[in-house]
C-alpha cells in the first residue's frame, strides 16, 4: 500500500504545474432515461473563486436563479442556473475549442445572456448564431428547456456542434458527459482526461444499476473518490479514526481543493409548469457542504444560507470552508494537493463527509416534500416554509456536529 501511495504522490507532484484551475465535470441526462421523465444537467464546478452563492435576478427578458462568485452580485458572470421559462444552462471550460488561442473570459457572460434571453434550445442556438464573433467562449454548454430539450453545445469563438441527448444515435444510454475538452476540438489540447475517465466509470455503473436519477447523481458524483486513471479509491485507504492523520493527494479526482460548488438543474415534463424547474445546489466545497433544492418563488425568496448573508458571502459556503480547512491542514508546500483523509472519512465513520450525509439526506427528503407540494398545489407556500426550515436546521446541525456557525 505504501508503494502505491508513493507512486500517486509522485504523479501528483509531476502534474502540479500543468493542470487548469477551471477543472469542471458535467453530465446531462435525457428525460427519457429518468424515472420521473425530467431531464437533468449537472455541473461540478472548480474555480479559483471559492466563495459562491445563489442570486435571483430580473434579466432583460426573464427572471433567473443563478450561481455566481460571491463578489459578483451585479452580476457580470453567471456559472449555471435556470430561468422562469424553464430554461437551464451550465458549462465546463473546453480548452481545445479555439486551437492555440487558449482560454477566454466570456463563458460566464454568455451564460448570463442565455438565462436573460432564452426559453428554448432554439432560442439558445439563435443566440449562438447572432452574437458578435468572436464569441470569446470555449465551453461545453449544457442546456435544457421546458419542452424536454436537452443537449450539449461544444462551442468556440466561431463554431459550435450540438449533441442531443434525446437522440439515441448520439446518446444510446440517455446520458452524455464532458470535462475540459470538446470531442470536436483539437485533442492535442485536451484537459480533464483523468476526470473524464472517472465520470465515465461512475456513469456506466449508475446506468447499470438504474441510478440515472437526480437525487443519486446529486449526492454521489462529487463524492466519487476513485481516480479515473490510477483507479485508486480513497475509501480503500481509510484511516482507523479521525486522529489517525493520513495525507492523501487530492489530484485529478472529481473533487479537489479547487472544487467550489455543484449545481444540477432538474427540468420539467412537458405537462408541468416551467416554474417547477429546480436548481439543486451544493454551495461550497462538495465534501463538507450539503445539497439544497431551489426554485424561483414569486417573491424571489431563497434560503438565507445560500445567498448573501450581509457580509458578502453565503453562510453555508463559509461553514463548508471552515470544515475544509480541517482537511487541508498543512501549513506549507503545495497544501492544496494534500488533504488529511482521516478528517474526511475513517473506519469509525466520524469523518466530516460521513457526518454530513445524514444531514443532507434529511434536507433533501424535506425538500422533495416541499417540491411535491408545489407541483400539486401550484402554491409556493410549501417551498418558502421549507427555506425557513433549511436555514434553522443546517445551522443547528453544523453547530452541533462540528462547532461551526
Amino acid at each position: 500500500m505504501k508503494k502505491r501511495l508513493l507512486a500517486l504522490f509522485l504523479l501528483a507532484a509531476m502534474m502540479t504545474e500543468v493542470q487548469p484551475v477551471l477543472a469542471c465535470t458535467s453530465v446531462i441526462v435525457s428525460g427519457k432515461a429518468t424515472k420521473d421523465g425530467r431531464p437533468l444537467i449537472f455541473k461540478h464546478r472548480d474555480s479559483g473563486k471559492l466563495h459562491n452563492m445563489m442570486i435571483v435576478v430580473q434579466g432583460q427578458r426573464y427572471r433567473y436563479l443563478g450561481l455566481v462568485n460571491a463578489e459578483d452580485t451585479t452580476p457580470i458572470d453567471v456559472w449555471g442556473g435556470h430561468n422562469e421559462a424553464g430554461f437551464g444552462i451550465i458549462n465546463t471550460a473546453a480548452y481545445n475549442m479555439n486551437g492555440d488561442g487558449g482560454d477566454t473570459d466570456g463563458d460566464g457572460i454568455f451564460i448570463r445572456k442565455a438565462l436573460e434571453l432564452c426559453a428554448t434550445l432554439e432560442d439558445f442556438e439563435r443566440l449562438l448564431d447572432t452574437v458578435k464573433k468572436p464569441r470569446e467562449v470555449n465551453s461545453n454548454f449544457a442546456v435544457l428547456d421546458a419542452n424536454g430539450g436537452c443537449a450539449y453545445y461544444e462551442t468556440g469563438n466561431y463554431d459550435y456542434v450540438k449533441f442531443d441527448v434525446n437522440d439515441p444515435n448520439v446518446a444510446p444510454d440517455g446520458y452524455l458527459m464532458r470535462t475540459n475538452f470538446g470531442t470536436t476540438g483539437n485533442h492535442k489540447l485536451d484537459q480533464g482526461v483523468e476526470r473524464y475517465c472517472a465520470i465515465t466509470d461512475f456513469m456506466a455503473e449508475a446506468c447499470k444499476n438504474g441510478n440515472l436519477e437526480h437525487d443519486y447523481l446529486m449526492t454521489h458524483i462529487s463524492r466519487y473518490l476513485k481516480h479515473g486513471v490510477t483507479q485508486l479509491d480513497m475509501y480503500d485507504y481509510m484511516p482507523e479514526t479521525e486522529n489517525d492523520t493520513r495525507y492523501f493527494p487530492f489530484h485529478d479526482y472529481i473533487s479537489r481543493y479547487s472544487s467550489a460548488s455543484v449545481i444540477m438543474v432538474q427540468g420539467v415534463r412537458p405537462d408541468e409548469s416551467p416554474l417547477n424547474t429546480v436548481s439543486w445546489n451544493i454551495i461550497g466545497w462538495p465534501l463538507t457542504t450539503v445539497a439544497v433544492p431551489l426554485v424561483l418563488t414569486p417573491s424571489g425568496k431563497l434560503p438565507a444560507l445560500v445567498t448573501d448573508d450581509g457580509t458578502g458571502h453565503s453562510r453555508l459556503n463559509e461553514m463548508g470552508l471552515q470544515l475544509k480547512q480541517r482537511v487541508f491542514s498543512l501549513k506549507s508546500g503545495n497544501v492544496e494537493y494534500y488533504g488529511d483523509l482521516s478528517k474526511l472519512i475513517n473506519k469509525q465513520e466520524t469523518g466530516i463527509l460521513q457526518r454530513i450525509l445524514p444531514v443532507e439526506k434529511e434536507v433533501m427528503r424535506r425538500g422533495e416534500e416541499a417540491l411535491d407540494g408545489l407541483r400539486k398545489s401550484k402554491s409556493f407556500k410549501s417551498v418558502e416554509s421549507y427555506y425557513d426550515w433549511v436555514d434553522a436546521y443546517i445551522v443547528e446541525q453544523y453547530n452541533s456536529l462540528f462547532g461551526v456557525e
